[in-house]
């Protein structure tokens, strides 16, 4: 039987269900199948989306970088970023991938007017009082290793807090760290394959 959700991944927390290191994983915080594994990863001091599954299909079409996804982040950034700041990473920046030169693709960045509703991180980032923050959206439709943290870096506002919204249709709207939403096949083919509906009407 497939199995579907979306969850929440707090901070501080491997995108897995085993660790060597004595580090929280997902199995301190979900209670999912044996064989139901997340798509693709977050960075362990990163938080938000990860959607959990057993198909094996679908897993294929969201890891696959030829259908270029979008992935929609909320960054906290150290410093008031400006305009030009926000220009570069549209139109792409070189970050290092691999210890290889890697100029990333045009994205969508935008500054958001007001902080975004946020769950409180635990811990709280550091921030020092005498020094602003800003937060900004990213959608880009790759992802390479740590990438938003180096891109902003490249900008010079060095990530202070990485929140992943949305991945295509299905976002983490109304849930909190380490709270789950269940879908049927139905939901994560039309939420996370939205041009590509027709793919389980065969086989599945």
């Amino acid at each position: 039987m497939e199995y579907y959700c979306i969850i929440y991944k707090p901070f501080n927390v491997l995108s897995q269900f085993t660790s060597g290191e004595g580090k929280q994983t997902l199995k301190d915080f979900f209670d999912v199948p044996i064989n139901v594994y997340a798509v693709g990863r977050l960075d362990y001091d990163s938080e938000g989306l990860l959607i959990l599954t057993n198909d094996k299909k679908l897993n294929h079409q969201l890891l696959n970088p030829s259908f270029a996804h979008d992935r929609e982040y909320w960054v906290q950034v150290d410093g008031e970023i400006n305009d030009e700041a926000i220009c570069d990473l549209q139109n792409g920046v070189d970050i290092t991938v691999d210890g290889k030169i890697y100029r990333t693709k045009k994205c969508k960045a935008t500054m958001f007017k007001t902080s975004p509703v946020v769950p409180d991180r635990t811990p709280p980032i550091r921030v020092r009082k005498n020094l602003p923050t800003s937060w900004i959206k990213l959608i880009l439709t790759e992802g390479k290793n740590r990438q938003v943290r180096k891109m902003t870096a490249a900008v010079g506002f060095p990530t202070l807090r990485l929140i992943r919204y949305r991945l295509e249709k299905c976002s983490i709207e109304l849930l909190q760290p380490g709270e789950m939403r269940m879908l049927t096949q139905g939901e994560a083919y039309h939420f996370l394959l939205p041009n590509r509906n027709d793919l389980h009407k065969s086989g599945k």
